[in-house]
């Protein structure tokens, strides 16, 4: 059967909160059949690599590195990068420039990420997650958690990593979080990263 890939990242059902920093949530990045393409080559085929930090131990990889088959090559395709960065422009109320990261990460069982806010001056400004895994429970951990300060009793909200759901923040000192320990599982996230204009 073959299978055709939605070219834009549809953004469907946004909510946006300016509190304890500006972040919008999303239930569905792609079709169904495009978020089962990128889950599969993410599971079987992407060249993954551990990456041990002082607040966190993953497994990544950037897709400027990666040739990817042809039906996930939109992804890297600049029609496609124009929409979506045209979208958190118009979300954000900002003028980003033409610089989009993509960077895949993936959590196994025992890893977590602590907190922390990834401001560095004059870098990354605004963030855009796209969770992708195989139904998912709460018993299989990696939460993402949004905090209101660097305090880690001082959590604001919490978030499933629900199949194809998104949110996107902006990166200030404020924008601290963190991801659960994972228990079970294996939990996949596209991260685009996004560079406003000064």
């Amino acid at each position: 059967m073959h299978l055709t890939c939605n070219r834009q990242i549809s953004l469907s059902s946004i909510r946006f909160f300016s509190a304890p920093f500006q972040y919008f949530v999303s239930r569905e990045a792609f079709d169904d059949a495009s978020s089962l393409s990128i889950l599969e080559w993410l599971e079987t085929s992407a060249p993954w690599r551990l990456v041990e930090t002082e607040f966190y131990e993953q497994f990544e990889f950037n897709f400027s590195d990666v040739r990817l088959p042809h039906l996930l090559s939109f992804l890297q395709e600049q029609s496609f990068l124009d929409d979506l960065r045209a979208k958190v422009e118009r979300l954000f109320d900002i003028t980003l420039c033409n610089r989009i990261d993509l960077n895949a990460h993936k959590l196994l069982s025992g890893q977590r990420i602590r907190i922390h806010n990834d401001f560095i001056p004059g870098q990354e400004t605004h963030r855009l997650l796209i969770q992708l895994n195989r139904e998912w429970s709460d018993e299989n951990g990696g939460l993402l958690i949004f905090f209101n300060s660097p305090d880690p009793a001082d959590m604001y909200s919490v978030f499933r990593p629900i199949h194809n759901s998104m949110i996107g923040f902006a990166i200030s000192h404020k924008s601290h979080h963190a991801v659960s320990t994972i228990h079970n599982g294996e939990r996949y996230t596209l991260v685009y990263s996004f560079y406003e204009k000064q």
